[in-house]
């Protein structure tokens, strides 16, 4: 087989010099300056984090559990690695070196890429439909909120589909070997809901293509390239085998999985699950990115009517330019949002384009994809249809955030486009470019001009006052307008360097880099507002996790307790994690019986000793639950003297004298409400059985985050409870050598029956579902390795067999 550089590689390595280029030169300050972006849900990561990682740099050994949020939890969604595991590598060689988490950018549009050439995409558009694929707003503010671990799985698709769509065009064993690669980088970034929308849509494809092709080239050979593709999965699977292990594992327990308090229901609450559902007509923001507002803290030009307004009523400057830099300009559905979703009015033009240009099989695969995906995201308002799907379909009432589902929305739209203006080029049809210009340029112009139309009210208004939520929607209309006639000039040059390529005046690469540079400036001027070079810092974390006064107070004390921090509250926490055990945290998916004690008992219990506290009576015996959870420490701000101390925590392990015997969950968390926790015990019996009380003392010995030692001195056998969270899966208690049985008691505590006399104890977390999967997981991550260098080998050879 002979090579001709200037046909076969000059466009591909111009290709990845461009998404090279972009990625690093928009995020120079990551790249050159060793800044890293400030991403809030990072930098809460990185308190929960803390104390498993640090466990993993001074034993070399994973913790598995941590105490340093919610009690306890499992540390599988936190931070947990693999000896062996050989992805980093893999990613790492894959990005040629760029920084996490921008590499995923990068990756995708190399995916994205060879996803488009496969479609017979010529070079140069497929460039195009990279570059919009990386760079749509959905992407960056998800970077910019840090939901790193999404963006890499909806970077991932295109790899995923290319795999599945090679094995189908006939090269089995790279597609398979390219599937399994891709499934098992996905299933590394742990984002199981992107994962969830990736099968569903890859269904979707596989489904069109055999409508299509069974009587062409028949079932067998379908069967065949569906098997093969099954034996991918299969590997991606078993590369992942321990992360996946322990997530099954533990969404049993989350608030993901089983029901615990009987008046719930398994899963998420639909009123959770679908808080976040896009509004049916913010739809147009993929053709009008400011339709809507923009974000719900938009910065708003000089001038602009709130400013007037602010300048009217005589405020002070700083005031005006603190509202004006970020007014609260989104008016749609959601309760907030970090900006608009938008992936160039260029490309949705030309995915509308396809449904007069595209070929049949791609206009139908990719159309549905585009279409089910929107209605995913619009989840409430289009309740028939996701109701329906989150009662039936197989775990999809796990997952929130259903706008999640614009990723795909947005991974579709270029692949369409760009196979749409392929074949309208080589067909050289000027009618469907007319039609679908004028379906376009007439839905904005519509908007555009008759804005009047809308009331632009929205959640934020409430407690503004009437003259300036007045000046707010007059903003608003203006923001609408002016993005409506920025697409439509947009739309107008894109349309008319298409025409003249049609007419023959330019060529197709001159109609390729005028597009590519049209939707680079579009996107790249969308997305500037919310990442940008203010968004970046060169130790966020080191200032973010600052020491306090309040915090080194703390420290002080050496003993074993744990910490509430009433500045951030129970759920959005991360501070107090990062030096303390604490109560609260910041996760999507908490033991499920740590919710229902927030939901039930922490919340009422919280309130009402900050009343209390604000009329100076600390009522320390009112708050039992967090008693029980040994919460010694009570944070009310920065300063030393904002540190209360509360004398009544339970300590690490005590003795109850009175055990309330329960039979229900319900009967259990409604008995904690009347009961003094450090004298008085609950236990189902129904689940444990008959529980005496004893008497003598238990103390803490020794402590690291999965192995806790304690030693006790029995007077009379009984129950001790400790103040540790009860998870059935992976802890196992010994007393003197001899395994003994953790009871739950308390609803979601440890408890242990100790007999007469003097005793060592000991509680270690080592948990099968690492265990056991460790090893074959990197045996199957090197089969993978080796299925690509195969495919690769078969394919070339077929290749050269051919010529």
């Amino acid at each position: 087989m002979t090579i001709d550089f200037k046909k076969d590689l000059l466009p591909h390595a111009v290709g990845i010099a461009i998404f090279y280029a972009i990625v690093a030169f928009y995020f120079s300050p990551l790249v050159f300056e060793n800044k890293v972006i400030f991403q809030g849900d990072i930098l809460k990561w990185e308190g929960s984090a803390k104390e498993v990682m640090d466990f993993r740099e001074e034993t070399g050994e994973e913790a598995l559990w941590t105490n340093s949020m919610f009690g306890g939890m499992p540390a599988y969604f936190i931070s947990m690695d693999f000896p062996g595991d050989i992805t980093n590598a893999i990613v790492s060689i894959l990005t040629l070196g760029l920084p996490h988490p921008i590499n995923g950018l990068f990756l995708g549009m190399v995916a994205m890429y060879i996803l488009l050439l496969s479609f017979r995409v010529r070079p140069v558009f497929a460039i195009l439909g990279s570059v919009a694929f990386a760079f749509n707003t959905y992407n960056l503010l998800s970077l910019a909120a840090g939901h790193n671990a999404k963006i890499w799985a909806e970077c991932l698709i295109p790899l995923i589909f290319l795999g599945i769509h090679l094995a189908f065009e006939k090269k089995r064993i790279l597609g398979a070997a390219i599937l399994a690669l891709g499934l098992l980088l996905q299933f590394k970034f742990n984002h199981v809901q992107i994962t969830y929308y990736t099968i569903l849509i890859a269904g979707i494809y596989v489904i069109v293509r055999v409508i299509f092709e069974w009587k062409k080239e028949g079932i067998a050979a379908i069967g065949k390239t569906i098997g093969i593709l099954i034996i991918g999965a299969t590997l991606a699977f078993g590369g992942n085998i321990g992360r996946l292990a322990t997530a099954l594992e533990y969404s049993t327990y989350s608030t993901r999985g089983e029901v615990t308090i009987e008046s719930k229901s398994a899963g998420l609450d639909k009123d959770y699950a679908f808080g976040w559902s896009n509004g049916i007509m913010e739809t147009f923001t993929l053709l009008i990115p400011n339709f809507y507002g923009g974000g719900s803290n938009t910065p708003l030009p000089k001038n602009s009517a709130s400013e007037k307004a602010l300048r009217q009523q005589g405020l002070d400057p700083a005031q005006i330019n603190g509202f004006v830099q970020g007014a609260p300009t989104y008016w749609g559905d959601q309760p907030f949002t970090g900006g608009p979703i938008y992936g160039g009015i260029i490309l949705a033009f030309l995915a509308i384009l396809g449904i007069w240009a595209a070929p049949k099989q791609s206009l139908i695969t990719f159309g549905v994809i585009i279409v089910f995906s929107l209605m995913l995201s619009w989840g409430k308002n289009l309740s028939w249809f996701n109701y329906f799907l989150f009662d039936v379909l197989p775990g999809y009432n796990k997952f929130r955030a259903v706008s999640m589902s614009l990723g795909v929305t947005l991974f579709a739209i270029p692949v369409l486009g760009m196979i749409s203006l392929e074949k309208l080029v080589k067909e050289n049809k000027i009618k469907p470019l007319l039609i679908s210009g004028a379906i376009t340029g007439g839905i904005i112009l519509l908007f555009a001009i008759g804005a009047g139309m809308f009331r632009f009210e929205g959640a934020a208004d409430q407690g503004l006052p009437e003259w300036l939520i007045g000046a707010l929607r007059e903003d608003r209309k203006s923001m609408l307008q002016s993005s409506a006639f920025k697409s439509l000039s947009f739309l107008a040059v894109a349309f008319a360097l298409i025409y003249f390529t049609l007419k023959g005046k330019i060529s197709d690469l001159i109609l390729g880099g005028g597009l590519f540079l049209l939707v680079l400036f579009d996107l790249w001027t969308i997305n500037r507002p919310y990442l940008n070079s203010d968004s970046f810092d060169v130790s966020p974390s080191k200032t973010y996790f600052a020491e306090t006064p309040a915090e080194a107070e703390i420290q002080k004390d050496e003993s074993y307790y744990r910490v509430l921090d009433l500045t951030e509250g129970i759920t959005s926490a991360g501070k107090a994690s990062y030096r303390f055990h604490a109560i609260g945290g910041y996760h999507g998916a908490k033991l499920r019986r740590f919710q229902d004690l927030i939901d039930f008992r922490l919340s009422k219990e919280l309130n009402d000793f900050v009343s209390k506290a604000q009329e100076g009576d600390f009522d320390f015996e009112g708050i039992q639950s967090f008693n029980m959870l040994n919460t010694k420490y009570i944070i009310a701000g920065n300063a030393a003297n904002a540190v209360f101390e509360n004398p009544e925590a339970n300590g690490a392990v005590w003795i109850p004298s009175k055990i309330i015997n329960v039979s229900s969950n319900q009967e259990e968390i409604d008995v904690l409400a009347e009961i003094n926790t450090k004298t008085d015990a609950t236990v189902n019996t129904d689940e444990f059985g008959q529980v005496s009380t004893g008497s003598g003392t238990v103390t803490l010995t020794s402590y690291a985050p999965n192995h806790l030692k304690y030693s006790a001195n029995m007077d009379q056998a009984g129950l001790a409870v400790f103040s540790e969270i009860f998870y059935p899966v992976g802890w196992t208690a010994t007393i003197d050598g001899q395994e003994s049985e953790i009871l739950r008691v308390d609803y979601l505590l440890r408890g242990l029956n100790l007999p007469v006399g003097p005793h060592e104890i000991e509680f270690h977390f080592a948990p099968s579902s690492y265990t056991k999967t460790k090893t074959p997981m990197i045996i199957f991550q090197y089969l993978i390795i080796l299925g690509l260098i195969g495919g690769v080998y078969f394919t070339v050879k077929e290749s050269n067999a051919r010529t």
